[in-house]
């Protein structure tokens, strides 16, 4: 996709109305612009709280089903790279996409109630710096956590009156990062 915001949303949007995209590709492409274009705050009700990508959710939906469409949603983040002609000056940063190949970023299901995401074959140059003697996570991946639990968030709702969808957490190798 190109760099400019308003040339991702036009290309994203042919791709959705295009008759011969794969209803996967179009609900894929559909999420990637409900993300693009969230102003950050999530719908609102007087009592309830909608993540940017609920709607797109039956409402009945399972945790199978919003796992599978997190993981198309880090996939397609992950494998599209701009070309050069798309590219005209500078990259916008996406924390997911610039992640380093070899990282493995896994989306699983766990005791019906919870979505866990965790990042595994982090290279120790990019992931940690020692501080006093101590590690500590590098800017670049705590970007990339904080950006896979805001696509997770994307899926939740909460409020007043109802509980959460389900309880999401982010986790690098063993230890929880975001709960």
């Amino acid at each position: 996709m190109a760099t400019d915001p308003a040339v991702r949303v036009s290309r994203l949007r042919t791709l959705i109305d295009h008759p011969r995209t794969g209803s996967s590709e179009r609900d894929t492409a559909q999420r990637m612009l409900n993300r693009i274009l969230r102003t950050s705050r999530p719908i609102t009700d007087t009592h309830r709280q909608y993540g940017s990508s609920h709607g797109r959710l039956g409402r009945h939906s399972g945790l199978d089903s919003i796992a599978e469409m997190i993981r198309d949603d880090i996939t397609m983040t992950r494998i599209y790279r701009p070309s050069a002609t798309e590219s005209s000056g500078i990259t916008p940063v996406d924390p997911v996409r610039d992640a380093p190949k070899n990282i493995r970023i896994e989306v699983e299901v766990h005791h019906g109630c919870e979505i866990v995401v965790t990042i595994s074959c982090i290279p120790p140059a990019w992931g940690w710096f020692r501080d006093s003697g101590i590690d500590i996570y590098s800017p670049a991946l705590r970007a990339l956590v904080d950006e896979l639990a805001s696509i997770v968030a994307g899926f939740d709702h909460s409020g007043g009156d109802i509980t959460n969808r389900f309880f999401g957490r982010v986790r690098v190798e063993d230890t929880t990062v975001v709960w």
